[in-house]
């Protein structure tokens, strides 16, 4: 029999401690996935997944056997749920949304320490991004329910009604393990439809944490599922014949192939939040300390694995120098370390292929002729053997521009490497948002002027679902839209408006008071 979290003498499942941070090298056995309201380990396993922090490759965290059945058990629980808790009213949701609510935040600190040593991000950024997490409840229930409102229309005799699509597989990233599916999670459940969650394999354990806290609040069995596995665990999930929608988050090429594989059922939604390759446009009456402060942090914090990271600066030539100067001084000063030390500002990258990657395409960079200003070499952290790279910034030469080296300058390299160019030119500013939209991806875009006018110019002209004026790329506010345009999604934003992609309209016409019923030609009733 499959093993399962334990239950005290009254019944109830207490919590399974098998999954821990303990600091022994010997890893924990996962509880198992999370199926029908109980945590079951694979009886006959397809493989294993096997965690060790990146930031302390000696560190092992965890085993997660997968089995592709589960996915088929995980999906029939959901189905099996669907009725009773679309028919729940919002009101019941809210308060079990509520529950959950409080058992994450009574679990903050535990749930960050395991985003923090399964991504690698220092454990100040993941408080932060449990602190997200807990706060999305509030947001669903409050302005973003305005997007999803019920409604009768003026002066018709008709309402709009929002109905939930079914049952939704939510694809979470590495990179925002808790936040990211949490944020498409909540809307999901607040509408009434059930949920298969696969989260990444490179980091399963905030998906645990998930159900645990869904589980002490008390959800009905089967509303929320949790199936861990590798690639081939999510395209049985995003392709399965009785998943009603799939809600991913991740990269554009895996994007592209959901797209592709579901073209076959227009009936089922795809919402995609994808990569960006972001820019920051800088004109010579910016606040330059401030631009710099901001362009650094996002260019480098969660080692530029956000899709929102900073990945290149176009400047005004007049200021180009000195900014260069400031940001080459911040990239030096970050303090590179282990997750979990309180002075460490950027921890390791994922994995040793991100590393090997952002290496090969600097190494490409400066062949084409980039000048490599600052960093870019391995960090040796004491005591600690990890994936950790100095942020680096390349400034490129005379002559070179966005379309030299498609690969580095136009692709999304998620990682803590930033290229500055000159915006030269009779009009600076038209030749930067040339070059920040010569990008397949429209995610982000960030510029610094004092001029209302020039930032005016850059709002009707550059092709990006988030811009931000005088502000970091990286980040956004919960209270607005998140979604891209080009090869960053697919219209399907998530923020505020995440329940709209949770949920259809229905339209309701009632016949209208003494309205007749005659047509030419038409028998007289």
């Amino acid at each position: 029999m499959p093993r399962q979290a334990p239950r005290d003498q009254g019944g109830a499942r207490t919590p399974d401690t098998r999954y821990t941070s303990s600091m022994s090298a010997h890893p924990a056995m996962g509880p198992g996935d999370y199926i029908d309201g109980r945590f079951t380990l694979a009886e006959a396993a397809d493989g294993e997944l096997h965690i060790a922090c990146p930031g302390d490759l000696d560190r092992k965290l965890a085993i997660h056997p997968h089995t592709r059945a589960h996915v088929d058990r995980a999906i029939e629980a959901a189905r099996r749920a669907l009725p009773g808790w679309r028919r729940t009213p919002r009101s019941e949701r809210e308060a079990l949304l509520r529950r959950y609510q409080a058992a994450l935040g009574e679990h903050r600190e535990a749930i960050a320490e395991c985003i923090a040593l399964e991504v690698g991000k220092p454990r100040w950024e993941a408080v932060a991004e449990v602190s997200a997490m807990v706060a999305k409840v509030d947001v669903m229930r409050g302005e973003g329910a305005r997007f999803t409102e019920d409604r009768l229309v003026d002066d018709l005799p008709g309402e709009v009604r929002h109905r939930p699509l079914g049952v939704l597989a939510v694809l979470g990233p590495f990179n925002f393990p808790g936040h990211l599916p949490n944020g498409q999670i909540v809307p999901a459940l607040l509408m009434g439809n059930t949920v298969v969650h696969k989260p990444s394999e490179k980091t399963p354990g905030a998906a645990v944490w998930i159900a645990r806290c869904i589980e002490a609040a008390g959800f009905p069995p089967g509303v929320f599922n949790v199936v861990q596995g590798e690639g081939a665990a999510g395209q049985a999930l995003s392709t399965h014949p009785d998943i009603d929608g799939v809600l991913f988050t991740g990269s554009a090429a895996v994007g592209q192939a959901i797209v592709r594989d579901n073209a076959w059922r227009p009936h089922c939604l795809v919402a995609l939040e994808l990569g960006g390759k972001n820019a920051a446009i800088v004109l010579e009456d910016c606040d330059l300390e401030a631009t710099a402060r901001a362009i650094a942090f996002a260019a480098f914090a969660t080692a530029g694995q956000r899709c929102t990271s900073t990945s290149f600066v176009i400047a005004a030539p007049a200021v180009e120098a000195a900014l260069s100067e400031r940001l080459c001084a911040l990239a030096a000063g970050i303090r590179v370390g282990h997750p979990l030390h309180e002075a460490t500002f950027m921890g390791p990258l994922v994995s040793e292929a991100a590393l090997r990657r952002v290496q090969a395409a600097q190494a490409q960079a400066t062949a084409a002729g980039f000048e490599r200003l600052t960093g870019g070499d391995p960090v040796r952290v004491e005591g600690h053997r990890g994936h950790y790279l100095r942020p680096a910034i390349h400034r490129a030469g005379p002559g070179i521009d966005t379309a030299t080296l498609p690969d580095y300058s136009r692709q999304e390299l998620f990682a803590p490497d930033l290229a500055l160019y000159r915006a030269d030119g009779a009009d600076p500013l038209e030749r930067a948002i040339e070059l920040a939209n010569d990008t397949p991806y429209g995610l982000v875009a960030s510029v610094f002027t004092a001029s209302r006018q020039a930032f005016e110019r850059c709002a009707d002209a550059l092709r990006v679902g988030l811009l931000h004026w005088n502000r970091s790329s990286a980040g956004a506010s919960g209270r607005l839209p998140f979604g891209g345009v080009k090869q960053s999604g697919n219209h399907r934003p998530a923020g505020v408006m995440a329940a709209a992609a949770c949920s259809h309209p229905l339209a309701i016409l009632a016949p209208a008071q003494g309205a007749g019923g005659r047509w030419p030609g038409f028998p007289d009733p």
